[in-house]
């Protein structure tokens, strides 16, 4: 997008969102043999788009420099196991999906998803361009396709006698830089009957409850519903039912179907959502203004926050090497002057440094060796399991603090 148009409608891209300076990839983790070599930083500056309102960052680096070899594994997190779970129980029940049918999920990571159909018998492909969270999936007994997908790739789903009854994108669709061949490609990947279920973090939310580290080079769209169903029609695909969700700060699933296909109703939730939209003002671009300062305030209350902590000698680590969290504390220019270390369950990131902050990765039991007064935790939207899981830091007087949408102890 270096001439800076619309990835959606092509309309010139003058209107800033919010610029969160230059910052380094968030999930390209740093051995430790390269701890001495600087990291490179991109700009990272949001827009909106006057004419369709799709608020969008401008595309740094190809798509393989970030997903040819991925550190997110989607089943280290219980709660959103436990949330595709119930969407494959809920899309077999209601679908009516039989093995006889077949369901494709692109951007399919390690088989969070995919192994609840192949475990009910429903025949099922995963479509992930990392080749090493597809080879987790593969060890499930998922078939894996590994390739960027788009019209391409949908072309060879239809001629391999695999379009989709279930086609799933799951926070997939902010991920995609060309974004109208990415719909295009799930238009044509679905048969004339078949649903295409999306789920991605909602704009509404973001605005709101000021998620502004949500934002990442990787991350290049940040959807309402509005901007969805306008690429959709586009390319012949029509929304029938939307459903608000809890996951990643408040998401939207959305179900469409081919313009030219099954004649599915419109459901309430499609409506709700829209008039839920439309009484924030996303229909009208001066909603987007004043986020800037917003994220300010957010970067101000963070760092007093820390600083107050460091003056009163008390030791603070952090919870969660997500990518999220490598947004806020590059923004806020947070370094191993305030947080001593992070700690994930992954262990793709343990003994590598954060990006830009260069915090050490540790596994979490780390925390009881070293007992901290405070744990940041970077991935808010698992606050609850994550303080669940760590409830024994509580037994030497440690707190748990967020800082989104303002920085607050939360136990």
């Amino acid at each position: 997008m270096t001439s800076l148009a619309c990835r959606s409608c092509a309309a010139p891209l003058t209107r800033s969102f919010v610029d969160l300076g230059r910052t380094p990839l968030a999930n390209s983790y740093v051995p430790p043999h390269a701890a001495a070599m600087p990291d490179p930083t991109f700009p990272l500056h949001a827009r909106v788009c006057d004419a369709c309102l799709l608020v969008q960052v401008e595309a740094v680096t190809p798509p393989e420099t970030i997903f040819g070899e991925y550190a997110y594994f989607s089943s280290y997190s219980s709660s959103w196991v436990a949330h595709a779970r119930r969407f494959a129980e809920m899309a077999a029940r209601r679908f009516g999906l039989t093995s006889a049918s077949q369901v494709v999920e692109v951007a399919s990571n390690d088989g969070y998803l995919l192994r609840h159909f192949v475990a009910a018998g429903i025949p099922s492909l995963g479509i992930e361009p990392a080749a090493n969270v597809a080879e987790a999936a593969r060890a499930l007994g998922i078939p894996v396709e590994v390739r960027f997908f788009g019209r391409a790739a949908a072309d060879d789903l239809v001629a391999s006698g695999r379009a989709a009854d279930l086609l799933v994108a799951n926070n997939v669709l902010a991920h995609v830089p060309d974004l109208n061949d990415f719909v295009a490609g799930l238009a044509r990947a679905l048969k004339p009957a078949g649903v295409l279920s999306v789920e991605f973090p909602h704009l509404l939310n973001l605005i709101r409850e000021v998620q502004f580290d949500t934002i990442y080079h990787e991350h290049y769209c940040y959807f309402s519903l509005l901007a969805v169903e306008a690429v959709f029609e586009r390319h012949g695909l029509r929304v029938f039912d939307v459903e608000t969700l809890p996951t990643h700060g408040g998401s939207l699933r959305v179900l469409a179907c081919r313009i030219d296909g099954a004649k599915r109703p419109a459901e309430p939730g499609l409506a709700a959502v829209r008039a839920a939209e439309r009484a924030a003002g996303l229909d009208r671009v001066e909603a987007y203004s004043g986020f800037q300062a917003k994220v300010d305030a957010v970067r101000r209350s963070l760092l007093a926050f820390l600083h107050q902590a460091r003056a009163e000698g008390r030791s603070v680590i952090a919870y969660g090497a997500a990518a999220k969290g490598n947004t806020l504390l590059n923004h806020c220019g947070i370094g191993t002057d305030l947080i001593d270390y992070v700690v994930d369950l992954n262990p793709h990131k343990q003994g590598r440094l954060l990006p830009g902050s260069r915090l050490p990765v540790h596994a979490p039991d780390r925390i009881a060796i070293t007992r901290p007064d405070y744990v940041l935790i970077l991935p808010w939207n698992i606050a609850d399991e994550i303080v669940a899981s760590m409830a024994h830091v509580r037994d030497w007087g440690g707190r748990f603090v967020v800082a989104i949408p303002s920085t607050r102890v939360i136990g």
